[in-house]
Order: C-alpha cells, then sequence, then structure tokens
C-alpha cells in the first residue's frame, strides 16, 4: 500500500470509529473498536477490520449488524471525507488480538515447564 492509501486509511478508521460509536444503534454491534483500515490501491474497496468484546457469537452478531449497516456508514462516511468514489465496506472480524493471546499463553506454558526441568530435584 503506498503512502496515499496508507493515509487515506488511517483517517477512515477514525471516522468509522466515530460513525459506529455515535450514529448506529444497532443492538448487535454492541462494543466495537475498528483496528485497522485496508485500501485497495484504487481506493475502490476497503476491508474494515474490528475487534468486540463478548463470545463467538456476539462476535459474528457485531459483523452482521456492521456488514448491514454499511451502505448507511459508507453514506456517511462520502459526507465527512471527499472521494471521487466512496468505496466499498467490508466488516471483518480481527483476531490477531485474540491469536497474540494465545501465543502469549502457549510461551509461558513452555516458560514454566522449563523452568521446572531446570529446577533442582
Amino acid at each position: 500500500m503506498g503512502i496515499r492509501p496508507e493515509r487515506i486509511a488511517r483517517e477512515m478508521r477514525d471516522i468509522i470509529s466515530g460513525i459506529i460509536s455515535e450514529e448506529i444503534k444497532d443492538p448487535r454491534i454492541g462494543f466495537v473498536t475498528v483496528t485497522r483500515v485496508e485500501v485497495t490501491p484504487d481506493i475502490r474497496n476497503a476491508k474494515v477490520y474490528f475487534s468486540s468484546l463478548g463470545g463467538k457469537e456476539e462476535k459474528e452478531s457485531a459483523a452482521e449488524g456492521l456488514n448491514s449497516a454499511s451502505g448507511y456508514i459508507r453514506k456517511s462516511l462520502s459526507e465527512k471525507m471527499r472521494f471521487k468514489f466512496t468505496p466499498e465496506l467490508l466488516f471483518r472480524l480481527d483476531e490477531s488480538a485474540e491469536y497474540s493471546i494465545h501465543l502469549n499463553q502457549i510461551f509461558d506454558k513452555i516458560h514454566k515447564e522449563k523452568e521446572k526441568k531446570d529446577e533442582p530435584a
């Protein structure tokens, strides 16, 4: 991604976060944080990654709610940013934070097992 799409993606992340928290009233969405936005080089499409509290069902429900509200979010985004074409928005659950926590748990377990082996008997 070049400098322009990266700059646009950062600005979109901030604006979409505001739209979700201030304008969207869908109860399925709940507490959602936009973690990052990836924009295609032609700025016609954007993947909006988000994290959400709750279990698997709540997260899937939030994704459904966001994707059903994507038309409204896109319209509101076009009013706040000047685009020749406003990108199509596709919302995806960002699982990188959960994966990072999972990896840390594995490393902690390995570290504890190593400490047990190193202790004198």
